[in-house]
C-alpha cells in the first residue's frame, strides 16, 4: 500500500470509509491542467474508457459525472415512457429508481434473496406485465445477481436488462465482468467505492449499434463526438440530450487508482478474508451471519457486512463499536417503505426478506489502506460485544 495518505481530523480511530488514494493523483491532475484540456473527453478520459472496454469486452464505455447520471442515460437510451414499468429490488440506493421515475417510469419492487441481498430471480417473472420494459438487477456488495436466469426471463418477454453495477467494478459472474452482461451497465466512482474520482460513473454499452445515440444524448443531443473524431465537418443538434461528461480533472484522479487496480483489489480481498476468518466462530455459534458469495461469482470486497439478530441488537453493536472509536454503519432504508417509493412505485408480491434483512445488516470498516491490525481490532470488538 502507498504510504501517501490524506490527513484525517475526525473522531473515530477506525473510520468506516477512507477514499482510495495512491499518491499519483496529484501528478495526474497536474498533467490534466498542463494539457489545458480540463473539460470532458480529454486524454485521461480516453485512457480510462479504453481500460474499461478492454477489461469488460463491451462495445463502449462512456464516463459520466456519477453513477446516477449513467443510470439516467441508460433510461433515456431505453426510451422509458410514462407508465412503463421497471423491475428492481427495493433494497438499493435511490438513484436506481430515480433514473426511471424521472422519465415517468414506475419502479416495481421485488423481494430480495436473504443470502446475497440481491434481487430474487425466482420472483421476477411474476412481476412482469404488458407494461414492463426493463429489469434492473443490483449487484449488492459486488456480488453478482443470478444473471443467466435474469437474461433468460428478459429474452422471453422482450425486456432490456440494465445492470446497476455501482458496487461491482472488478467483480464478475461466470467469467463476465459485472456491468457487461446486460444491455447496459452502470458503474460508480463515488468516494465510497473501490476506485474513486470523488463523484463519477460510467455507462457500459454492449451493442455497438447503440453507441452513436448514446454519444449524442451524452453530448447535449449533438454529434459533437463525431466532429472531434473528424467524421463530420460540423456538429449539429440531432436528438434530445443533456451534459453527461465528467471533468478531465476527476478522471485524472481516477486513473491513478485504476493503473494499480489489481493491487487495490488484492488488498481489499485480504481484509475481507481476514474479517471472514476472524468472525466465523461467531457465525458457527449462530450469533451472527456472514456474507454469501455463490458459486460462479467473483466478488471485489466492496464491503464486509454482518447480520445481527434484529434492529435493536444492531443499534447496540453500533454503539459498542463507536464507544471503541470504530465507525460501522447500516445501509439503505428499503425504497418501497419511503414516501417517494410509495408515491412512484409499488411492491410486487410479499416483502418476506427486504425489510427484515435490511434491519439486521451492519457494514464494518472496509477500505484500501485498512491494516490487518485494524481489521483484527474491529473483529475483536465485535466478538467482545457478543461475549466471545
Amino acid at each position: 500500500m502507498s504510504e501517501n495518505k490524506v490527513p484525517y481530523t475526525g473522531k473515530e480511530k477506525i473510520r468506516f470509509n477512507v477514499p482510495p488514494f495512491t499518491g499519483r493523483e496529484y501528478e495526474y491532475v497536474r498533467q490534466a491542467v498542463e494539457n489545458q484540456k480540463i473539460c470532458g473527453d480529454g486524454e485521461f478520459t480516453k485512457t480510462v474508457s479504453r481500460w474499461f472496454e478492454e477489461r469488460t469486452g463491451t462495445a463502449k464505455c462512456l464516463l459520466t459525472p456519477s453513477c446516477t447520471h449513467a443510470t439516467e442515460l441508460a433510461a433515456l437510451l431505453a426510451d422509458i415512457r410514462p407508465g412503463d414499468e421497471v423491475i428492481m429490488p427495493s433494497f438499493t440506493f435511490v438513484s436506481t429508481a430515480n433514473a426511471f421515475v424521472l422519465r415517468g417510469g414506475v419502479p416495481v419492487f421485488v423481494d430480495i434473496r436473504p443470502d446475497t441481498m440481491n434481487l430474487d430471480e425466482t420472483l421476477i417473472e411474476a412481476a412482469v406485465t404488458e407494461k414492463t420494459r426493463a429489469i434492473v438487477p443490483v449487484h449488492y456488495a459486488g456480488v453478482a445477481c443470478e444473471m443467466d436466469t435474469i437474461l433468460e426471463i428478459a429474452r422471453r418477454h422482450g425486456l432490456l436488462v440494465i445492470e446497476d453495477a455501482a458496487q461491482g467494478v472488478m467483480a464478475s459472474y461466470r467469467g463476465k465482468a459485472l456491468g457487461s452482461i446486460g444491455d447496459y451497465g452502470c458503474y460508480s466512482f463515488h468516494e465510497t467505492k473501490n476506485y474513486s474520482m470523488g463523484e463519477g460513473g460510467a455507462l457500459l454499452i454492449r451493442d455497438p449499434a447503440k453507441v452513436e445515440r448514446a454519444e449524442i444524448i451524452r453530448e447535449k443531443g449533438t454529434d459533437r463526438s463525431k466532429y472531434f473524431r473528424g467524421q463530420v465537418d460540423k456538429y449539429r443538434w440531432q436528438d434530445f440530450g443533456s451534459s453527461y461528461l465528467p471533468s478531465e480533472l476527476n478522471v485524472a484522479y481516477l486513473w491513478a487508482q485504476l493503473e494499480v487496480a489489481e493491487q487495490i483489489n488484492r488488498e481489499r480481498l485480504d481484509r475481507w478474508d481476514q474479517y471472514y476468518r476472524l468472525l466465523s466462530p461467531l457465525a458457527r455459534a449462530g450469533r451472527i451471519e456472514l456474507p454469501t458469495v455463490p458459486e460462479g461469482c467473483v466478488h471485489n470486497a466492496h464491503m464486509f457486512y454482518i447480520k445481527t439478530a434484529d434492529e435493536r441488537e444492531r443499534a447496540a453493536l453500533i454503539a459498542h463499536l463507536r464507544a471503541n472509536d470504530i465507525l460501522a454503519v447500516y445501509h439503505y432504508v428499503p425504497l418501497h417503505s419511503a414516501p417517494a417509493g410509495k408515491k412512484y412505485g409499488r411492491f410486487c408480491g410479499e416483502d418476506r426478506y427486504t425489510t427484515r434483512e435490511s434491519e439486521r445488516l451492519l457494514r464494518l470498516p472496509m477500505y484500501y489502506g485498512l491494516t490487518a491490525e485494524e481489521t483484527e481490532l474491529v473483529a475483536d470488538k465485535v466478538k467482545e460485544f457478543y461475549g466471545a
